[in-house]
């Protein structure tokens, strides 16, 4: 499959050599989940990277490169719904479905692995990262470029693609998600893919990928995003060491709508603002502290 993201990707993300690559598929119940696997996997510390909605590993590939190039082994599933990850049933994709395959992975790779193991979320894979981490307890750091809380109104008025959506949006999917739960409805719709990017030429490679903006997701899946709480409060999460690398020019879910559930982790924690990045960081020089973050971690 071509990467349609490499060609708007800045110098620092197009790694000459690339490191080995490979494409998997692994079992999870009834759900076959792609994972790419980028790097040495006998390197001392191995990072998970998870997607956000519109995402997949295609689309975070020259990311995990950059930070595997650095010494790290990196590894990459397309969550349900995404990428090349195949479902029986795509009508029945629901977030917790997304929270059980990413705590299994993790297990595994901890299993797997004797040394350190990190979790990189991007958009709403960040608190996806945090809850995958608390509930498994096999992670050493979670870093994230966003931690979007859609319990609070002003988060969910910010993704959506009409604000108005945010504030009816629960209610609304209670009433239609119930008979209408398996109807899928294209993420353009619901979510605004148009601020993915500050690079207009990304937004269009976003809203054209079927394997990512430009797929239909069911309603039960919204209604069960929107549902969701992490399994353990942040306030409670002291032993978690939390790296925030969020983007300073971030159009769609600005710094503010982060710092909420950010400032009130009890762990270890350290906040890097990625200098005139985007939503999904494509300019310098934030993409390069980014990589830097991940790949040489801040001491915390």
């Amino acid at each position: 499959m071509s990467n349609p993201y490499l060609t708007h990707m800045p110098a620092g993300l197009r790694v000459e050599p690339e490191p080995p690559r490979e494409s998997v598929w692994q079992q999870h119940g009834d759900i076959t989940v792609h994972v790419e696997r980028i790097g040495d996997p006998d390197a001392p510390r191995r990072v998970v990277f998870l997607h956000g909605a519109g995402g997949h590993a295609g689309m975070l590939r020259p990311f995990a490169s950059a930070v595997a190039a650095r010494g790290v082994y990196v590894i990459v599933p397309d969550f349900p719904g995404y990428g090349r990850t195949q479902v029986p049933d795509r009508g029945a994709i629901r977030y917790p479905d997304w929270i059980r395959v990413g705590c299994e992975l993790v297990r595994a790779e901890r299993d797997a692995h004797a040394g350190t193991l990190d979790l990189f979320g991007a958009s709403i894979g960040g608190l996806l990262a945090y809850d995958i981490a608390t509930r498994t307890k096999a992670v050493d750091t979670v870093f994230a470029t966003c931690f979007l809380d859609p319990r609070r109104l002003d988060a969910r008025r910010r993704i959506s693609r009409y604000p108005w959506f945010g504030d009816v949006g629960p209610t609304l999917m209670r009433v239609i998600a119930g008979p209408m739960a398996s109807a899928e409805v294209p993420m353009r719709w619901i979510a605004n893919m148009t601020a993915m990017s500050n690079d207009p030429a990304v937004n269009q490679a976003v809203l054209r990928d079927p394997y990512g903006g430009g797929n239909s997701m069911p309603l039960g899946f919204t209604r069960s995003f929107m549902e969701m709480a992490p399994a353990m409060e942040p306030e409670d999460a002291v032993d978690l060491p939390v790296v925030l690398t969020h983007p300073g020019a971030d159009q769609w879910t600005p710094l503010e709508m982060s710092l909420p559930f950010y400032e009130r982790l009890a762990g270890p924690k350290r906040l890097v603002v990625l200098e005139n990045a985007g939503h999904l960081p494509v300019e310098e020089p934030g993409v390069t502290q980014l990589i830097d973050a991940i790949a040489d971690p801040p001491v915390l």
